[in-house]
């Protein structure tokens, strides 16, 4: 009888002491107000809950589903940091005023996060350097010397790119593989990025993000290489609407940019696009640009600023433009050139991509 006493007791103290959800113990110096625990959504950040700091102390208890990406802040001010968030108890120690210096602890999860993104932080900083050199010294007109740092930086860049697709192969069962995939996602041909999401680990199919990610794919897929071009319709700068086959069946190659006057390395290709229209546009090459601006005024003042003297359509409606969710575009620039027939040919080519491209088809 004292056997089964004891042994109830321990199953007893074993459910009164199992973690259950999560415990975060916030120390914040020179904290005041609330604390906010939020996650990013499709188009605004979700709330999920506010605690009082008392004295720059304060405590978040909740329970997540699967562990995963949330963020800190005090309610009213603009600075965000990440904490990856699963049942367990956790502590947040730091200061107000460099949330994202603080010392997190409890987490798996976001000691695997941390692991990746310390050497990430390592390496922006290093190319960073090079970029501010690269800047003094092409302003003291070594233009070669200021291309070649360029080179290492777009290197060191790229480096950290291959450094989180290393850590999603070598940890598929990790909750952090899909933040660092979501970051990488944009670089990456459909194909490519197809395999590494069949490369996680089962479990990680009801995190939102991968959700979210393996409907995009699908989408991508059909807006690939060699496949026709969804055909859609838009307003011009004057109202009319127009259809994008009637822009290609007309012409040997055209290019379809997706682009904004707000967006600077949309403005800052620009130039190269309007100099590969000028040299080619008497063999059959043109521009079909859809823009992502909410102010029409600003769109109008782009075209006419960057001499963008091809066919132009938008909805005005931002992120949310019909065009770009046809095509899955979650990123600007954003082009695809297609043929006369409307199948796709290439996409997202470049500066001297792009001259190179157009070449190879019309030359």
């Amino acid at each position: 009888m004292k056997k089964y006493l004891v042994l109830i007791l321990g199953v007893i103290l074993f459910a009164c002491t199992q973690q259950t959800g999560y415990e975060i113990n916030i120390n914040l110096e020179g904290g005041e107000g609330q604390i906010l625990l939020e996650q990013r959504g499709t188009s605004a950040w979700i709330p999920v809950d506010t605690v009082e700091i008392v004295d720059g102390v304060a405590i978040l208890e909740g329970e997540v589903a699967v562990p995963g990406e949330y963020y800190l802040s005090v309610l009213g001010q603009r600075e965000k940091t990440i904490i990856f968030v699963e049942n367990e108890k956790m502590t947040f120690i730091g200061k107000v005023d460099s949330l994202s210096m603080a010392d997190i602890t409890g987490s798996a999860t976001h000691d695997e996060y941390k692991s990746v993104d310390n050497k990430i932080k390592k390496i922006s900083e290093e190319y960073m350097k090079l970029y501010q050199q690269s800047r003094e010294v092409a302003a003291a007109g070594d233009v070669a010397k200021a291309e070649e740092l360029m080179v290492q930086v777009n290197e060191m860049y790229e480096s950290t790119n291959v450094l989180q697709e290393d850590f999603i192969i070598n940890n598929p069962a990790s909750y952090a593989a899909p933040y660092f995939l979501s970051r990488i996602q944009h670089g990456k041909e459909v194909k490519d990025l197809d395999e590494l999401v069949k490369g996680l680990d089962p479990k990680l199919g009801t995190v939102q993000s991968i959700i979210d990610l393996k409907v995009r794919i699908e989408q991508l897929k059909t807006v690939a290489v060699g496949q026709i071009a969804p055909d859609f319709k838009q307003n011009d700068v004057d109202g009319n609407p127009i259809k994008f086959s009637d822009i290609y069946s007309e012409n040997e190659l055209t290019l379809l940019d997706f682009w904004a006057a707000w967006c600077g390395p949309c403005r800052a290709e620009n130039p190269n696009v309007v100099a590969v229209y000028n040299d080619y546009k008497d063999k059959g090459f043109t521009v079909f640009g859809v823009s992502l601006d909410r102010e029409k005024e600003a769109w109008l003042k782009a075209i006419e600023d960057d001499n963008l003297t091809w066919s132009h359509v938008s909805d005005l409606a931002y992120w949310q433009n019909a065009a770009a969710k046809l095509y899955a575009v979650n990123s600007i620039p954003s082009s695809l050139i297609v043929d006369k027939t409307g199948k796709i040919v290439a996409k997202n080519k470049r500066a001297e991509e792009l001259r190179a491209t157009v070449a190879e088809l019309l030359d």
